[in-house]
């Protein structure tokens, strides 16, 4: 009943979005099936996705014209993030418009994808713009195309990749989870082995053995945007098939032992810029500091990390 009542919990109409990604993602129901369709319908009209698209600019922008990627969190670039999240595609025009304009400011010379004013690719930004795009609905565009290729070339030729040039790390995740949501039959030769170095990577530090004791690694947030946690590993490695492998068992008894007894789980953070060294820094770089964007409340139960974890352990076949 526990489990139950989450369900229950998630497919509540009070957000389209979250009942729509149940539905079909948990439930498995197919994608003409009347609760569905209703649910995908509703999904821009009510709730998260209608309040982030009722601040969108006719033009197709958020905030600013000038850059989509400043200022952090409320620019184009993080909407889009969250909108891909919950479900949305370009059939709405008004996300196709942003996308049109994304891909169009962020397309780099290199195949990669960057912000405004950069002129080559960047990882964070060519895994989370290319993730968001397949979830869009663009798998087939040759800037998303060009994209994965740009992955492949860029990674480490050990497996994984590295976001600032510092070595190839966990935090370094998006190319990953970009995979996770690629149409498998659009992979070459070099996107298998990239991923499969990429897994090994990440398998071999069990999703959290890299230096020091981190403890923003144990806690689940959303807005994920360009931060790692276990559960961010989970959901990439389970998505790309690796739920079985007896090196997630750490990452898998965390997840358990964070479920609440009604069967959910907190959102433990937005993002981990308010936290630690981090805030340090912007404490005394007050003009580079994010204003933080949040759906949900810290410390409180979470319809999208519930929603993601219960993802998780229903592809490692434990009962939902």
């Amino acid at each position: 009943m526990k489990t139950k009542s989450a369900l229950d919990w998630l497919i509540e109409e009070d957000q389209p979005s979250v009942r729509y990604l149940t539905l079909t993602r948990l439930l498995e129901k197919p994608i003409d099936d009347p609760e569905v369709v209703a649910a995908k319908d509703t999904s821009a009209r009510r709730g998260w996705a209608q309040e982030i698209l009722a601040d969108q600019n006719p033009a197709g922008w958020w905030v600013s014209g000038e850059s989509l990627y400043q200022p952090k969190y409320l620019s184009t670039n993080w909407m889009l993030l969250i909108l891909a999240d919950l479900g949305l595609t370009k059939a709405d025009p008004r996300i196709k418009k942003a996308c049109d304009l994304w891909i169009e400011r962020f397309s780099m010379d290199d195949g990669g994808f960057s912000m405004d004013s950069s002129k080559k690719g960047h990882l964070c930004v060519t895994g989370n713009t290319a993730r968001a795009l397949v979830q869009f609905g663009y798998a087939d565009h040759p800037a998303v195309r060009g994209a994965f290729e740009w992955l492949v070339k860029n990674r480490d030729k050990n497996g994984g990749w590295s976001c600032f040039g510092s070595g190839r790390n966990l935090d370094s995740w998006e190319g990953m989870s970009a995979f996770a949501v690629y149409p498998r039959q659009n992979w070459t030769e070099g996107m298998k082995r990239a991923v499969e170095l990429g897994a090994e990577y990440y398998l071999g530090k069990e999703l959290h053995k890299q230096g020091a004791e981190y403890p923003p690694w144990y806690r689940f947030h959303y807005p994920a945007h360009y931060y790692y946690d276990v559960l961010v590993g989970l959901d990439f490695m389970t998505a790309l098939g690796y739920g079985k492998d007896p090196r997630l068992r750490f990452a898998l008894n965390l997840l358990r032992e964070k479920r609440r007894p009604d069967g959910k789980w907190n959102l433990d953070a937005l993002h981990p810029d308010a936290e630690g060294g981090v805030a340090e820094w912007y404490a005394k770089h007050p003009k580079h500091a994010p204003t933080p964007f949040g759906l949900e409340k810290p410390g409180e139960a979470s319809k999208l990390i519930t929603l993601k974890a219960m993802q998780v352990l229903s592809r490692v076949d434990e009962s939902i």
